[in-house]
This record gives C-alpha cells, structure tokens and sequence, in this order.
C-alpha cells in the first residue's frame, strides 16, 4: 500500500496538428517549478502560476500558428494539459478528488470548484479576465478546453473585480489551489477509489 502512495504520477505527451506542435512534461507531486513556452508571454505567466501555486512541476513547448492568433494555441495548450493530468492520475485511487478555493488578487476576487468525476463539465463566468493576448473569451475555452482533457467538472467565477489582468491571475491561481488539494494523496481513502460507484471513469 505504501508503495502505490508513492507511485509517481507524471505524464509526457505530445500532440501535432496542422495549428500546433507541442510537447509536454506533468508531475502531480511536483515543488511548483514551470518552464513554459508558448509563444504567448501573458498565457505563459498564468501557467506558471499554475504550476507554482498547486504546486506541479510542468515543463511546455508550443510552436503555434500566432500568425492567425492565438486561439489555437491556447486551446490545444490545453487539452494536453488535461491529458496529462488525466494520464499521471490513473484510476484516481486514493484522492481527495474535489476541492475548492478563493483568491484574492488585489481588488479582485476569484472562486474556483473542482470534482475530478471522470465526466467533463466547464462552466466559467470570467466576462472580463484577460488581456490582450488572452481575452476573455479564451480564458473560458482554455478552462472548458481543460476540463475536456483532464475529465472533471469545473465551475470558475469572477466575484468582482476591475482589472483584467488580475482577474485572470486570480483564476489561474484559485484553480492551481483547487487542483492541488484535489489530485492530493488522501491517507484515509488507502488507495480507494473516492466514488461510491467504485471508478471515476465516467
């Protein structure tokens, strides 16, 4: 038993498309270390408090095509992501499997909730989080496009708040918080799965 608590739980993809080339490196019990790049400046520092604040070590290389913008990018950004943390938890044993958090970022106030149900559910209410490179808008499809991935159930909203910027960042960081507590080890469960179904596939 001891042994499956210590199982590493990382995954390496990639995925390449006529949009995207990307590779991607995810350990869940990792110390908060990024090294992230997407070509995307701002979406690379929202990554990274990603990362740092779950904390999960992640390493990223993107080669999109910025010249068209950068929807494609972010999204299958992603998707990889969620893949990975799909792949590095395996059947879910022993997790806490939902979590929650608030984060405060200046004036702003972000709430994140997670269930790592195995089914795939994103509701996001971000209508001003972002910046120029990272509207609102693809702040909303990178957190569905996340969910789709990683196979959980996400709700994500913006309390109040005034700059964009900050918005974001409290999101990217509430939802660091959430993911964190929720992919945790539970030493109570003794590696069972947390569902009164007995699986979290779906």
């Amino acid at each position: 038993m001891e042994a499956e608590r210590a199982a590493p739980r990382t995954a390496a993809l990639t995925r390449t498309t006529r949009e995207t080339d990307i590779s991607l490196r995810l350990d869940l019990d990792g110390s908060g270390v990024a090294d992230v790049d997407s070509g995307v400046p701002f979406f690379d520092h929202m990554l990274d408090q990603l990362a740092r604040h779950a904390p999960l070590d992640l390493t990223l290389r993107c080669t999109g095509d910025l010249q068209v913008d950068t929807h494609h990018t972010v999204e299958d950004c992603a998707l990889l992501l969620g893949q990975a943390v799909h792949e590095a938890l395996g059947d879910r044993r022993g997790i806490r499997r939902m979590a929650d958090a608030r984060v405060p970022m200046d004036e702003t106030l972000a709430e994140v909730a997670l269930d790592l149900s195995g089914r795939p559910f994103c509701r996001a209410e971000v209508a001003e989080a972002g910046s120029a490179a990272l509207p609102p808008s693809l702040v909303a499809h990178f957190l569905e496009s996340l969910a789709t991935g990683a196979r959980l159930t996400l709700h994500v909203r913006v309390l109040y708040g005034r700059d964009g910027h900050h918005q974001a960042e409290a999101i990217f960081k509430a939802l660091a918080r959430a993911l964190g507590e929720a992919v945790a080890r539970d030493p109570r469960r003794a590696g069972a799965v947390p569902s009164t179904k007995g699986t979290l596939s779906g």
